[in-house]
């Protein structure tokens, strides 16, 4: 008998996370998206009605704090605690209160860190049962993006947590100015899927099915969720020298089976020791003595508890893969940490 969860993701509801730094225009896109007939069947959770334009939209009030889109979406304000705002929705939903929606989009402000909104996602017991990250979607000024990544924490940290980066104003900039911003990013995010916006126009498609439940194949997409091999580019010392950062984002690969006590022992003290600086973690173990693989995830120090899929993807690479994207700590450093325990392990 498994000592894992089986994967029940395909009972819970998609929720994706739109953030971004001041003026890197969230409010433009959300504003197009509400607009866009692919928006149906989405709940959309803004911080205030007065921030998105509906003046100009057909809408129909539901109740106090949820209104019905012309495109078919829902759409209600953020409380000061997202946690009660997505147990009420869990509650209505579940009473038909609301109109039937499939997945959910959530906006965050400016300088707001998006790892408490992913932690509560991942294992808060009150929402973790409801709800599922499906994707975190950051947008990046094309114009001034670079300038504030150099000046402000918060739209580093943004980036570097992103399953999708949408660089926006992108008609505003120039060609050597996307170039470089891109180069940035990848440096950064390497794993991150970049798309470029104009006007705030882009596909309600793309900022949805990041998660590694993919809901066209009701199965586990493990290659598309980790995108192992985007961290393998090799990257420059000069390069991120020149770039100002300390985050790494890289990916360990093991050709043989896992204890998993002591990945389990090895996480748990990178968690008690560095979990500030830990900014995201995706993993796929093989673990000795379990027939199918065991997929991990974490931000900071809470970590969604470890799930086993059905089975290995047919043609599949059977070995573990884990991707960090940590804060002053290099690939070397965790590689060697993970021996240590392995050897005590075997003690």
């Amino acid at each position: 008998m498994s000592l894992f969860d089986r994967d029940r993701s395909a009972a819970r509801m998609p929720v994706s996370l739109v953030t971004g730094f001041l003026g890197s225009g969230k409010t433009t896109l959300i504003n197009r998206l509400l607009r866009h007939p692919g928006m149906a069947a989405t709940l959309v959770v803004v911080n205030e009605f007065g921030d998105v334009g509906l003046d100009h939209l057909l809408y129909e009030r539901v109740d106090g704090e949820t209104v019905l889109m012309q495109s078919g979406c829902v759409c209600c304000t953020v409380r000061s605690d997202l946690e009660t705002t997505l147990r009420d929705i869990a509650a209505k939903r579940a009473k038909g209160a609301l109109p039937p929606f499939e997945r959910v989009l959530i906006e965050t402000t400016g300088l707001a860190d998006p790892a408490p909104i992913v932690q509560l996602l991942l294992n808060h017991p009150l929402t973790a049962h409801d709800f599922r990250l499906d994707a975190v979607i950051t947008t990046v000024d094309a114009v001034h993006g670079a300038r504030q990544l150099d000046e402000h924490r918060e739209p580093v940290k943004q980036a570097a947590i992103a399953d999708r980066l949408l660089i926006t104003k992108a008609d505003l900039a120039t060609a050597d100015q996307m170039q470089a911003l891109r180069l940035r990013l990848g440096f950064l995010n390497p794993g991150a899927g970049m798309h470029e916006v104009r006007h705030g126009a882009i596909e309600p498609e793309r900022l949805f099915g990041a998660a590694l439940f993919d809901p066209a194949r009701k199965t586990a997409d493990v290659r598309r969720w980790l995108n192992a091999e985007a961290y393998d580019a090799p990257v420059h010392a000069h390069d991120l020298n020149r770039h100002g950062t300390d985050i790494e984002s890289f990916c360990l690969a093991f050709d043989e089976p896992l204890d998993w006590q002591a990945v389990h022992d090895w996480l748990a003290a990178i968690r008690r020791e560095r979990g500030e600086d830990l900014l995201r973690v995706k993993g796929i173990l093989n673990l000795a003595g379990e027939s199918a693989p065991v997929a991990i995830h974490g931000v900071h120090h809470v970590f969604h508890p470890p799930v086993q899929l059905e089975a290995w993807p047919e043609g599949d690479d059977r070995r573990s893969r884990i991707v960090f994207i940590m804060r002053g700590l290099d690939r070397a450093a965790i590689a060697e940490s993970f021996a240590s325990f392995c050897i005590r392990a075997a003690a």
